[in-house]
């Protein structure tokens, strides 16, 4: 995977991590879940992911905030879920070289799988690279900029210095796209109170770990366990 990076890395956004100053916020997902519900609000939920779908510009960050934390109170919301078409991406994944002929096949189906997700960031970041390949820069543009805007509303929500600071992330999976992105190699991973802390390879930025606030995830698991 670290030859798809290539894209998600050579765009201009960049996060500090170890910033003291870097503000940061909680979600507070009573509110945003009101708020998405409202029809008259400007986040009512069909609206913003109509825009997100037409990979609207204009979208910010607290845009981005209710997009991603309100998929939680969507029906379709899973919090391990798993794409379709992993298996048959798997193979482009691994490849040293990814063949021209295949480009439109990869983007049929990470496409698919962004349908089932709309925030499956590893097939975003993958279909980015695959446009950029066929040399259609526009489309890889607008896939990057909703790649950056959602890790930005991600990164809005914490500093991943403790677990009452850590990252909030509604799937586990963006837990490495997060590990990916900053090229961090993890050693371990413990489920601590309410988030899970990843534990890295000492580096130059001498960062031992991250923490990703997952109570919300858990609890919806828990929830549909119940239910069944």
């Amino acid at each position: 995977m670290k030859k798809i990076l290539i894209v998600i890395l050579l765009t201009t956004i960049f996060f500090d991590i170890k910033s003291q100053e870097r503000s940061f916020e909680a979600p507070d997902y009573e509110k945003i879940s009101l708020e998405i519900q409202d029809s008259s609000s400007v986040y009512y939920y069909p609206k913003l992911m109509s825009r997100l779908v037409a990979y609207d510009s204009t979208l910010t960050i607290v845009d981005y905030k209710h997009l991603y934390y309100g998929y939680i109170f969507q029906k379709k919301y899973q919090p391990y879920w798993k794409s379709s078409d992993e298996e048959k991406l798997i193979k482009f994944y691994r490849s040293e070289k990814i063949s021209e002929k295949d480009y439109d096949k990869i983007i049929e189906l990470a496409s698919h799988s962004i349908n089932e997700f709309p925030f499956d960031l590893r097939q975003m970041n993958f279909l980015g690279y695959i446009y950029h390949l066929k040399g259609d820069e526009g489309m890889a543009l607008k896939i990057n900029m909703r790649f950056h805007g959602t890790f930005a509303a991600i990164m809005s929500t914490g500093d991943g210095k403790t677990c009452e600071t850590g990252y909030h992330v509604i799937s586990v999976s963006h837990e490495y796209v997060f590990l990916n992105f900053f090229q961090f190699n993890i050693t371990s991973q413990a489920l601590t109170g309410d988030c899970d802390y990843l534990s890295f390879e000492k580096d130059q930025r001498n960062i031992n770990g991250v923490y990703f606030n997952v109570k919300r995830l858990m609890s919806k698991n828990l929830e549909n366990f119940k239910s069944k």
